[in-house]
């Protein structure tokens, strides 16, 4: 629909916004016209870039509440792990604009479709880096927690996670950076955020504003990242000073 939309009016010409007095950067298409992003920015980018940060947040966050439980339980009882990252997987490999088209008649055009999809897609990164980080704590750190007297939940509150937050955020800054990506798409089916720029981009032909929110996109996904490192560096002081003697 979204392809044979794009050829028709490609035939026809752009779609060009009409905004007041428009510039020749905007009546010849160019590009990128920076006048136009600026003066546009507040109405059609700003809360468009709120929603998609909303969208991303909620979907790590409650993604990372049902993964860090999973991983766990897989810790402390192997035979979770199999049908876990079985069902994760499948989930996974499904092609996003799919999977929201199935979940469309479930649940619906709205956010929640969209929250649904998105969550699904970070369980497997998250559960896997979560386990991966537990079963890589030390032996002779174990070792020497139960020599202390230490209960299995004081071992793995003050040993076993602590020790597995690297692995642990690791996991999490993949699942943000491709939350962002998923983001995008997740506007065909109404969701919001920045992909909604993009798609009306495609339909109008209008290149200033299609390069404009994919530039935004990208910018917030390495923010995120960026930010995610430091806080990663903050909780693990230990690890920075490893890796500076190293």
């Amino acid at each position: 629909m979204i392809g044979a939309t794009s050829l028709l009016l490609a035939d026809s010409g752009p779609v060009i916004p009409k905004f007041g007095q428009a510039s020749n950067c905007i009546v010849q298409n160019k590009q990128f016209c920076a006048s136009w992003f600026v003066d546009n920015f507040n109405s059609r980018f700003a809360p468009r870039l709120v929603e998609h940060i909303e969208l991303t947040l909620i979907a790590v966050g409650v993604g990372m509440v049902i993964a860090f439980t999973a991983a766990i339980l897989a810790y402390k009882q192997d035979w979770f792990e199999r049908p876990f990252s079985l069902v994760s997987a499948f989930f996974y490999t499904i092609p996003s604009l799919a999977l929201f088209e199935l979940l469309v008649p479930i649940t619906g055009i709205n956010r929640l479709t969209a929250e649904i999809g998105l969550v699904s897609y970070t369980l497997l990164i998250l559960f896997r880096n979560t386990l991966t980080g537990l079963r890589g704590v030390p032996p002779d750190a174990l070792e020497a927690a139960r020599a202390m007297g230490l209960t299995s939940r004081q071992r793995l509150l003050r040993i076993e996670l602590p020790l597995a937050l690297p692995a642990i955020m690791a996991g999490v800054r993949i699942a943000a950076v491709t939350t962002i990506s998923l983001t995008t798409v997740a506007a065909y089916i109404g969701a919001g955020g920045l992909g909604a720029p993009i798609f009306d981009a495609i339909q109008t032909g209008f290149k200033t504003e299609f390069v404009a929110a994919g530039a935004l996109a990208v910018a917030l996904a390495i923010v995120v990242d960026l930010l995610l490192v430091l806080v990663q560096r903050t909780i693990t002081p230990w690890r920075s000073r490893r890796l500076r003697n190293a």
